[in-house]
């Protein structure tokens, strides 16, 4: 288990409790109450830790290393169901953006989110959950196909941004990311999209625009993230907790901007302390938004979610 700096009290706890536990059945001293005591500490500590975080320390816990990524929330959800589906029909596959079809009870679903590594070979080979153009263009071609089926489509999204290296920007990662835009304001079956850890400017923009939008409760969703930011306007990554509190990135701040339509509740110590409850969570919020967006007449679909987007921002004549 690894904790973050704000989790070192959590840490101290939980090693006190294991000492504890272990005085108790190597020796002939009862350490019942004391255990019980650090137990009730250990609550209290976590529920006032994770009630007062901050905006910062909520974009680290959506980086946890341990937090579940996308493939995660898929094996979870879909099972032995789930079919891959490779390449974007014009260059590669890019293995930083996923897609294929699976199956929630008896409804299928196109499936599509950026995966990032568990570590340092398979973060390489994932690209960091950076996507190419070529990733956003199989995205494309994998909603494209779940419209011509009448298949719903869920988008988990998962990115610190989309690839900025020179050879994505000449194969096109603007008109990419924007070409998806305006196909997913149009597209003619229903879409749902979860924020699962960090959502980035127009990499999470790419394969975000949907009838519903969620995020889990410490993820974030920003234009820009804290450090660039940090880095733009203060010539330095070190008023990077500044920066996460100005840009209003948590999903608090979303929902209040009417920015994403409601957030997922996490498990106290964030989805990697009880992933069994996050995929619940997740796959039942899913399913009730199925439900709903299901009875709609495509043509109502379509106008409603354009109108959704239009009204978004403020502005004056």
């Amino acid at each position: 288990m690894e904790y973050l700096d704000f989790e070192l009290p959590i840490k101290e706890l939980e090693e006190q409790l294991d000492r504890c536990s272990i005085i108790g059945k190597e020796s002939d001293v009862d350490v019942t109450d004391t255990c019980k005591k650090i137990e009730k500490k250990l609550i209290e500590t976590k529920k006032e830790i994770y009630k007062n975080l901050t905006p910062w320390q909520r974009v680290q816990l959506s980086r946890h290393p341990s937090r579940p990524y996308t493939m995660d929330y898929v094996k979870a959800l879909f099972g032995d169901t789930f079919l891959e589906l490779h390449g974007d029909r014009n260059f590669k596959d890019d293995k930083a953006m996923i897609g294929g079809l699976g199956k929630i009870c008896d409804q299928t679903f196109m499936v599509i989110g950026q995966q990032k590594g568990y570590n340092t070979k398979t973060r390489q080979y994932r690209n960091f959950g950076m996507a190419n153009p070529e990733g956003y263009r199989k995205a494309l071609r994998l909603m494209k196909s779940a419209e011509k089926f009448g298949l719903p489509v869920l988008s988990f999204i998962d990115t610190p941004g989309a690839y900025p290296g020179l050879e994505a920007e000449e194969r096109g990662q603007g008109e990419a990311i924007a070409r998806n835009i305006f196909e997913m304001t149009r597209l003619k079956t229903p879409i749902i999209c979860v924020i699962v850890g960090e959502g980035a400017s127009g990499g999470a923009l790419g394969i975000g625009v949907g009838d519903r939008v969620y995020m889990l409760e410490n993820t974030w969703y920003s234009v820009i993230s804290p450090e660039s930011c940090s880095s733009i306007l203060w010539r330095s990554w070190e008023y990077k907790e500044q920066a996460a509190e100005a840009l209003k990135l948590t999903a608090i701040d979303m929902k209040k901007q009417k920015l994403i339509d409601e957030i997922i509740k996490e498990p106290l110590g964030g989805a990697h302390s009880d992933r069994e409850t996050t995929f619940l969570n997740v796959r039942k919020t899913i399913l009730d938004s199925y439900e709903i967006l299901k009875e709609l007449p495509i043509e109502k679909l379509v106008e409603q979610r354009m109108e959704k987007y239009l009204n978004m921002g403020v502005f004056k004549d």
